[in-house]
């Protein structure tokens, strides 16, 4: 199979036109010619992950995170873009369209969390987070403890009310705060919240968790590449995180 095969066969499961206008999605660097000897699922494209490609002879990383986000002036030596072109490794990425698309990552942290009777709320832009309910109506503080037992994290929450209806969004979602509760949601779980919304989200007595942008969103890679192995291909997961915490 061919890279613009493979490329196809992902738009059609998580179409590429649902990204966020402001995204970087697709063939980000590479041949779509090329004969895939293998593919490297990660949330990231890193110097690590590159190098797990080439101990395995594989020539495709399929990452969530855009290696190439914002414009580059200059590409040299040590670079991501410069060790992928010199190893001849191909990278294709998938952000807010597998965010937002069935079976996606905020489908994913619904069913790590168990969610029942998940629907969706669409934001202006068309992006879509989740909404859903648990099995049974829990405390802030066990709720809290949930997630972290699911996402193996810690959790930065604050709320003590009782929580029934949980939206969610995977990663940065703290601006859809206000439509978590605009729908009836108790709990709103995400990641990188600033401190006003805490503030916020105390005042209008419900539960925000910040459990972390890595925690929240790798969940994804080993579904996604469920999904890879679909097209028979030699398919690899790597999970890495350069983000240690320390309490003292």
């Amino acid at each position: 199979m061919k890279v613009k095969e493979l490329l196809s066969f992902l738009n059609a499961r998580f179409p590429l036109n649902l990204a966020c206008d402001f995204d970087n999605v697709g063939l980000l660097v590479g041949n779509e010619n090329s004969e895939i000897t293998g593919v490297l699922v990660a949330l990231d494209c890193t110097s690590k992950a590159i190098e797990k490609a080439k101990e395995n002879g594989f020539n495709l990383i399929v990452t969530h995170h855009p290696v190439i986000f914002n414009p580059q002036k200059q590409i040299l030596a040590n670079d991501l873009v410069y060790k992928l072109i010199k190893n001849d490794i191909s990278v294709i990425s998938l952000h807010t369209n597998l965010d937002t698309a069935d079976g996606g990552v905020n489908d994913v942290l619904a069913e790590v969390l168990e969610l029942k009777n998940v629907k969706k709320l669409v934001c202006e832009d068309g992006f879509t987070i989740r909404i859903g309910e648990l099995l049974n109506e829990t405390s802030a503080d066990d709720f809290a403890k949930y997630i972290s037992q699911k996402l193996g994290t810690s959790v930065k929450y604050c709320g003590e009310n009782q929580i029934k209806r949980v939206a969610l969004c995977s990663g940065n979602g703290g601006e859809f705060f206000s439509l978590a509760t605009e729908n009836g949601a108790d709990a709103f779980v995400t990641a990188e919240c600033k401190h006003h919304l805490f503030l916020l989200a105390e005042e209008k007595g419900v539960f925000l968790a910040d459990a972390g942008h890595f925690n929240t969103e790798d969940i994804v890679v080993e579904p996604l590449a469920k999904v890879i192995k679909e097209c028979n291909l030699k398919v690899l997961t790597f999970h890495h995180s350069p983000i240690k915490e320390c309490k003292v």
